[in-house]
């Protein structure tokens, strides 16, 4: 249940482009006991690099998917069916599944994922494509230069 409002109105009616980033912050109120497993760090290493760091412990490579959509990136985890365990008077690493999904802005790519000691590591860079970058343009302007011509005066004589 969310405890306080904010209003957006004002923002969405001088922003252009931003509707999805306003519905994401209108939707995302309350927390279910869900968002917190796996638990997981975001880590920004640079200007355009980030790092997402989720502890899958229990979890082998082969039973965690990574999955790079536009502007989304999920990660879930399915344990293998498994016989009844035997010798176990208390599990209490998690055996659930689980799937985390990452809003990305533009232009942010998957560029490695790594699995080592129960924790997944997935490295993030924003690339701008170079004719999305900001570039200066030239302003022409109609109005007559003043290097204009003058007619010779005539003679006086």
């Amino acid at each position: 249940m969310r405890t306080s409002y904010l209003d957006l109105a004002p923002y969405r009616r001088s922003t252009v482009g931003f509707d999805r980033l306003f519905d994401f912050m209108t939707n995302s109120g309350g927390s279910n006991a869900d968002d917190s497993y796996p638990p997981y760090d975001i880590e920004r290493l640079d200007e355009d690099s980030y790092r997402i760091t989720l502890a899958v412990a229990g979890f082998r490579p082969d039973e965690v998917e990574v999955v790079a959509q536009q502007n989304l990136l999920t990660i879930s985890g399915k344990k293998a069916e498994e016989d009844k365990p035997e010798g176990y008077i208390h599990r209490g690493i998690a055996r659930r599944s689980f799937e985390r999904r990452f809003q990305l802005a533009d232009f942010v790519q998957v560029k490695s994922a790594e699995f080592e000691n129960g924790l997944l590591t997935i490295t993030l860079k924003r690339e701008v494509p170079e004719a999305m970058k900001p570039r200066k343009i030239e302003i022409n302007s109609s109005a007559p230069e003043s290097t204009e011509q003058r007619a010779p005066e005539p003679a006086a004589g």
